[in-house]
């Protein structure tokens, strides 16, 4: 097991660049997940770190080792591809076991990692089957221990479970967290879906144009985003963004979103917003804080009133939305709190975790 450091790593395709200068330290064990858009630079990133792409300039270690010239095969990492690539005319058992059969391995010592991966991973009893006897998840599962026999410093994963259906891509995602509590690998992960991210990993990257918006925890890039981008990619449905006008209101201040509806700031945020009074900026609230009105409003939460748009029952809870000032927004209420299009419903915003953005820089103020 062991760190990996990425140093101002940059990689070009002719003039274009994909990877644009980043800096990344992943401790021992860690389980890391590269998270962004198509294009934004991650299986670039992984495919650096596995040595399948030369870097054009920058530094990348291994533990303390400099790898940038080391061949993939001598960097100690083994890699779970979006395609399981297995051998067809071999057994699940000889498919995990030929990367250790090609190193000269003993055949106890083989017998021995391929046992204990398998029971790992709940694959003891399909050791005989071909691959064409598995179903998806089973090969993937045979890739991952296929990965795991070989007991190297570190785990890469490039979106490997892209080719799942919905719901074994849920089932698989809890298998991959389970197999990382017990076999305590460092592990780079990468996918463009931000549940995955948010489910597995320690910590997340968020990339976008071949640089990292933000690095944080789960909780970290989707309670306290850095960026207009992470505010926007993290979540689902996404976070509600209005232009706003930030005005002084006495001692307080106000955020106006259209001429019928103004938001006051919460007490607490006065001393953080009132250097940008009188500023035009962007006002960011998420669904799951916009619900159905009960009783009196708690402080830092503001009632008002809208005409529903759309109302899609989703079973344990109902998206409602509604256009303030042209721009449609999505809330999040109770069953059977909404039941129609077109009625006027009573709603409370829950401006403890609103967020104001500087449309100049993107940045979350």
């Amino acid at each position: 097991m062991a760190q990996v450091a990425l140093r101002k790593i940059v990689k070009m395709f002719e003039k274009t660049p994909a990877v644009q200068g980043i800096d990344l330290d992943i401790a021992d064990r860690e389980f890391i997940v590269l998270v962004g858009p198509s294009g934004c630079g991650k299986s670039t990133t992984l495919r650096m770190i596995a040595g399948l792409e030369e870097a054009s300039s920058g530094e990348i270690y291994i533990g303390d080792q400099l790898v940038n010239d080391v061949p993939p095969k001598d960097r100690d990492i083994a890699m779970v591809f979006q395609n399981y690539a297995l051998y067809p005319h071999m057994t699940v058992f000889e498919n995990m076991s030929f990367g250790l059969r090609l190193r000269k391995f003993p055949k106890p010592e083989i017998k021995e990692r391929v046992d204990s991966a398998a029971r790992i991973l709940d694959i003891t009893d399909l050791l005989q089957r071909q691959p064409k006897q598995l179903s998806g998840g089973q090969r993937q599962r045979v890739a991952m221990g296929r990965a795991i026999v070989r007991n190297p410093k570190v785990f890469l994963f490039d979106e490997p479970l892209s080719n799942l259906d919905a719901k074994l891509r849920v089932q698989m995602r809890t298998e991959i967290k389970k197999v990382h509590q017990k076999v305590t690998t460092t592990t780079v992960y990468v996918t463009h879906d931000q549940i995955e991210a948010m489910t597995l990993a320690d910590r997340v990257v968020v990339m976008n144009h071949g640089r990292i918006e933000q690095i944080g925890t789960p909780h970290e890039v989707y309670h306290n985003p850095t960026t207009h981008f992470v505010a926007g990619f993290i979540g689902s449905p996404a976070m509600n963004f209005l232009p706003c006008q930030l005005t002084e209101n006495g001692n307080g201040l106000s955020v106006r979103v259209s001429d019928k509806l103004t938001f006051p700031v919460p007490q607490e945020r006065l001393a953080r917003y009132r250097p940008h009074a009188g500023r035009e900026l962007l006002f960011g609230l998420r669904p799951e804080d916009i619900i159905e009105r009960r009783g009196e409003p708690e402080p830092g939460r503001a009632a008002f009133e809208v005409q529903l748009e759309v109302v899609e029952p989703m079973g344990m809870e109902t998206m409602v939305y509604f256009v303030v000032d042209g721009v449609e927004v999505c809330g999040r209420v109770n069953p059977n709190a909404a039941r129609n299009a077109g009625e006027i419903m009573p709603l409370v915003a829950d401006l403890n975790h609103m967020h104001l953005i500087d449309p100049r820089t993107d940045l979350v103020l």
